[in-house]
């Protein structure tokens, strides 16, 4: 099996990355990429963690970035989606066994890929469902990251006709009957019309996106199984609780949209007020997918990110500096 980034006109792949899979639980093959930058001394790498629905592909912009900021990034595709294995039969269902999957194979991306073939020091970078993984494993993190960054992590949801409560117990009973690889409904569209969307404000972003997977569908993903909503569920309830964040010691930054309609402003605030290692940076009016959004919101939170990033204590270039004091202006 031959791993492919595919690209678009207005999405290049950027600079020449390293790819191929790695055996994830069950054997199951995940897509990963290296990106190097080409600074001459390194900052560091950033795992890039991906939210659901989403690919390697989606971040080529800020993938660029980090790697003009001078750091490598590591990143992979999740389980059943993007360029990674599929699950079901119906490959565009969005699935999950058990959500600690997810984990076990972020843990195995740091230990057989990170670890040996990039550059200290390590920190993640993890968006929306990437997020929620992140906090699942996070109290094991301590000696393999120095920093992590989450952004508008999936610890609540919004947006919804029946709301969170319906659905949790909807999704519930469907396991309960066998009927966990079904969706709750089936609205095959990965995207809708940009008009009301509840992801970004930058009409240009949001079609390059979606070129992006009409252009190679193999890349979509439809509406998630009620297995997938269950076992997410469940691990919000578990990594909420205080005795969970209180046990996670990596310094990191939440960054919260507050208009962001699918995951409630609310619930990161509820988490940060019990997350001792965790400091809430709101992002005022910006939508879900910040690093997707208009650039007056897209660039606080890449300011906010590489302003907390491990910084280099020797040998830094100046075009990685430049670059720094660039984005915080």
């Amino acid at each position: 099996m031959i791993a492919i980034l595919d690209a678009t006109p207005d999405n290049p792949i950027p600079g020449y990355p390293v790819a191929g899979f790695f055996d994830g639980v069950g054997n199951r093959k995940i897509r990963y990429a290296i990106f190097k930058t080409k600074a001459r001394f390194a900052r560091g790498t950033v795992v890039l963690l991906q939210g659901r629905n989403e690919s390697i592909e989606k971040y080529f912009e800020t993938i660029g970035d980090f790697m003009e900021a001078g750091y490598w990034v590591a990143t992979f595709d999740w389980r059943g989606q993007g360029g990674s294995e599929r699950l079901l039969a119906q490959s565009t269902l969005g699935h999950v066994e058990y959500f600690a999957d997810y984990g076990r194979d972020l843990m195995t991306f740091l230990e057989q890929i990170v670890l040996p073939d990039t550059r200290l020091p390590f920190s993640i970078v993890a968006h929306s469902m990437g997020a929620l993984v992140c906090l699942s494993v996070a109290p094991a993190l301590a000696t393999r990251v120095d920093r992590m960054v989450l952004l508008a992590p999936f610890v609540g949801l919004g947006g919804q006709v029946i709301g969170e409560p319906g659905i949790v117990a909807v999704a519930a009973v469907m396991r309960w009957l066998g009927l966990g690889r079904l969706p709750l409904h089936r609205d095959g569209r990965s995207h809708g019309p940009f008009t009301n969307n509840p992801l970004t404000r930058d009409a240009d972003r949001y079609a390059r996106n979606l070129a992006l997977l009409e252009t190679h569908p193999r890349l979509s993903l439809g509406p998630p199984t009620a297995r997938w909503l269950n076992e997410a569920f469940r691990t919000i309830r578990r990594v909420t609780r205080r005795e969970h964040l209180t046990r996670i010691t990596v310094p990191t930054v939440l960054l919260a949209p507050t208009a962001d309609g699918l995951v409630p402003y609310v619930a990161i605030e509820r988490l940060a007020s019990n997350f001792r290692a965790g400091h809430l940076i709101p992002i005022d009016g910006a939508r879900h997918e910040l690093l997707q959004e208009a650039d007056r919101y897209r660039a606080q939170a890449m300011a906010a990110i590489l302003a907390f990033l491990p910084q280099a204590e020797a040998g830094e270039d100046d075009e990685s500096r430049q670059f720094l004091q660039r984005r915080a202006s």
